[in-house]
């Protein structure tokens, strides 16, 4: 069984503390993904810390979310660790994840720009789309339309909310783009992933074996087909081929491309001839 080193320990100590803080504070009605989390650029509540700050956030609806990241990052990220020193692995770790969350912000901004083009007939003024992209419209966990369509009036003039009434393909377009913009990311997975490839690169053979696949399997073998489930489940809508939804593929794929791009750049410099202590 794998030691827990030093940097890895200590990631998981700051990831733990934080989701009980969020936990806690959450029951006070204090909610610490607001300013944490990752949010949408256009979010009233984005903030340029938000692409680390998220790597250390974690569900608390879901504490399997927490578990299975800190679970791979012992038994994934303390072989690294070892093998390169704390500051290549931590410098790795924090590339990784911040590219992940760069990725994930883009596919975004690739999703969220068609929207604009459908409502461009609309001729809403840059403060007027803004206001509505940030219309809390969430209750239960659910976003509510009737909630959207309640207070557009109060900042569409009569003929915009006119259209929008008349033309379901225009409220579609807006309550698409509010959840868009409203939606945030937390996680540590996209910096895992970018372990994964590593792992996978320097142990290709290595044997894991995982409490829900009972059989041995060649690291290279159980990081690539990650990689494709996750790739097949970001261009099937996000939704995952087994039905789960939440799930920020495409984070998981920007933290894998950059694993493998740091991958290249050790390989190719002095990086990869030293640790880093």
């Amino acid at each position: 069984m794998t030691r827990i080193t030093e940097t890895v320990k200590h990631l998981i100590i700051i990831n733990v503390l934080l989701w009980v803080a969020t936990l806690v504070l959450g029951e006070r009605g204090i909610d610490l993904n607001a300013l944490l989390a990752l949010h949408f650029p256009e979010n009233n509540l984005f903030g340029f810390w938000q692409p680390i700050t998220s790597m250390f956030m974690h569900s608390v609806v879901d504490p399997t979310h927490i578990l299975f990241n800190m679970i791979a990052l012992w038994m994934f990220g303390s072989d690294l660790e070892m093998r390169w020193g704390k500051i290549k692995f931590l410098s790795f770790y924090m590339i990784t994840g911040v590219g992940a969350g760069l990725i994930h912000t883009l596919i975004n901004y690739i999703e969220f720009y068609p929207l604009t083009q459908e409502i461009v007939n609309l001729n809403l003024t840059a403060e007027q789309l803004k206001q509505v992209i940030n219309i809390d419209m969430v209750r239960s966990n659910r976003f509510m339309g009737e909630i959207l369509y309640n207070k557009l009036p109060a900042i569409l003039d009569t003929s915009q909310f006119n259209a929008v009434t008349a033309n379901e393909g225009y409220f579609r377009a807006l309550f698409d783009m509010n959840i868009s913009n409203q939606t945030r990311a937390v996680g540590a997975s996209g910096a895992l992933y970018g372990v994964l490839v590593a792992y996978g690169v320097l142990y290709q053979n290595r044997e894991i074996m995982l409490m829900f696949i009972p059989i041995p399997i060649k690291a290279k073998y159980f990081i690539l087909g990650l990689l494709a489930y996750d790739s097949v489940s970001a261009l099937s809508g996000g939704n995952g081929i087994f039905g789960g939804g939440n799930v920020a593929h495409f984070a998981h794929i920007g933290g894998a491309l950059f694993g493998l791009l740091l991958m290249w750049y050790f390989d190719k410099t002095q990086f990869n001839k030293n640790r880093w202590d």
